[in-house]
């Protein structure tokens, strides 16, 4: 009999940290996997392949951490320190391979996830749906599109040329929607970026109909998907498409005023904190956290060796940190921009070691150390925010007044001395350039960087030794993973 969604109880158990009486709940049997004929049967062992899809998603490989971390360290903000290859350095100087580990692991990782989605909806329209009915189907399966969508953008943002060269017309990656149980099924073609994005779209409008407005609980509201979350994904995925109309009309679902303070009013109440540091400390659970990867101290809930954002960004012990110290942060990066002031509340996540010659500044956003259980974020709410100020300024092609009140909602939480006017900016272009100044200080050590420099086909610059990367230089983005080369007769490399 086949076998599908394998998992362990032990970690399903702190999988997700719910109450006493939905742990009781959501575990599923002692077994190691659930056979074709029962998965489905019951409605624990559904919630419990649910639960299964945030843990794909929330690997060590995936957005617990290696996502996030060659999403800073393609960038220009980071400085290698230990030339392993194991922890990404050819990331860092934009030399992979077809086989290296950052471009096999992610691409394996991403579709295992994005597998597990499509066995769970498959399973749910076979007959899963009878069990649990028709209102929690509807609200598990669009779970598990909102992740599958996550993903697939995520694939594209490293394996497939920027929306913006060609109007997605450029090869994309395999689109896989439906559940492979066996062998036999590797051999498919790349559909192209824009088709992708389509689909895309499609399960993020499918996810903001069917999931639920809000938990009940703060715990659940951020490491659950509901409605707000896939609204606030959709900004992500049009201003990366470079629709800024369409951004406009979702964020304006989720930032209910024109003017400060902004917060969401209806679904979650999502608002930036007062003070960004709440965000980055227990319980990880504020309303400005819309998805974030919860971690625990329980064996296989956690990151796992060399795959921890902490153990990469912070320090060693011998300098004052929790990590291995694999990346500092550039001398001459975002940290030397004269516009971050010194008084900023964002300056604390980072730490000096040494003096002189050997003076390293270090991140230390994620400062648990190890099993390293600092949640990762996946989406907040001040992203939102800026995302809409940019589409605002770049759809009007103005210096937009309710652009600027944006930039200063999340510039004035950290930094009080620095509030901008319409008056501060000669053109719609400088708008434009704080805005994304901006989003590298918020954003510092949260795998947004390069993505934001690759929508809009800029030139990845040079750091240490590395060299700088054109958006028509040959390594802009990856390779095709090896791995699916050797399997996927159909498949062609970038």
């Amino acid at each position: 009999m086949k076998k599908i969604i394998k998992y362990s109880s032990v970690a399903l158990l702190g999988m997700l940290g719910f109450s006493a009486c939905q742990r009781d709940l959501l575990n599923p049997s002692p077994q190691t996997s659930i056979s074709d004929a029962s998965a489905f049967s019951t409605l624990g062992r559904i919630q419990s392949q649910v639960l299964s899809l945030y843990g794909a998603l929330k690997s060590g490989a995936f957005y617990g951490g290696r996502y996030v971390i060659y999403g800073d360290i393609k960038g220009e903000d980071f400085i290698n320190e230990t030339s392993n290859l194991v922890t990404g350095s050819d990331v860092w100087a934009e030399n992979c391979t077809n086989s290296a580990t950052a471009v096999t692991g992610l691409w394996a990782q991403a579709y295992y996830t994005i597998n597990c989605c499509n066995v769970f909806i498959d399973g749910m329209n076979s007959g899963g749906t009878t069990v649990s009915g028709a209102a929690l189907a509807a609200n598990y399966i669009a779970e598990a599109k909102l992740i599958r969508a996550l993903s697939y953008y995520s694939l594209l943002q490293f394996y497939a040329r920027p929306y913006a060269d060609g109007s997605g017309s450029k090869p994309g990656v395999p689109l896989r929607l439906t559940g492979i149980k066996g062998s036999g099924y590797s051999n498919l073609a790349r559909s192209t970026v824009a088709q992708v994005y389509t689909q895309i779209l499609a399960d993020l409008n499918d996810a903001e109909t069917g999931l639920p407005l809000t938990y009940s609980s703060a715990y659940n509201n951020t490491t659950r998907a509901h409605r707000n979350t896939a609204i606030a994904l959709k900004t992500r995925v049009y201003l990366s498409m470079q629709n800024y109309a369409s951004v406009i009309t979702e964020a304006n679902k989720i930032v209910g005023q024109t003017t400060a303070p902004f917060s969401a009013t209806s679904g979650v109440a999502h608002a930036l904190q007062a003070n960004i540091g709440n965000v980055f400390v227990a319980p990880y659970t504020t309303t400005e956290s819309i998805f974030s990867m919860p971690m625990t101290t329980t064996s296989g809930d956690y990151p796992g060796t060399q795959n921890q954002v902490g153990y990469y960004f912070s320090p060693t012990a011998t300098n004052g940190g929790t990590g291995n110290g694999e990346y500092s942060l550039n001398a001459s990066g975002i940290i030397a921009d004269a516009g971050w002031t010194s008084t900023d509340k964002r300056r604390l996540f980072i730490k000096q070691s040494g003096s002189g010659a050997t003076l390293k500044n270090w991140s230390i956003k994620f400062p648990t150390g190890n099993p390293y259980t600092d949640y990762i974020p996946v989406i907040r709410y001040s992203e939102v925010l800026l995302n809409l100020a940019e589409a605002r300024v770049r759809s009007l092609n103005t210096v937009d007044a309710q652009a600027v009140a944006l930039l200063n909602a999340v510039r004035n939480r950290s930094d009080a001395s620095t509030t901008y006017t319409t008056g501060s900016f000669a053109t719609s272009t400088a708008l434009v350039n704080a805005i994304l100044n901006e989003r590298r200080i918020e954003f510092l050590g949260e795998g947004l960087r390069v993505n934001d420099l690759m929508r809009l086909l800029q030139t990845i610059p040079a750091k240490g030794t590395a060299p700088s990367k054109a958006s028509t230089d040959v390594g802009y983005i990856w390779p095709i993973s090896s791995s699916e080369l050797a399997l996927n007769s159909l498949m062609t490399d970038n």
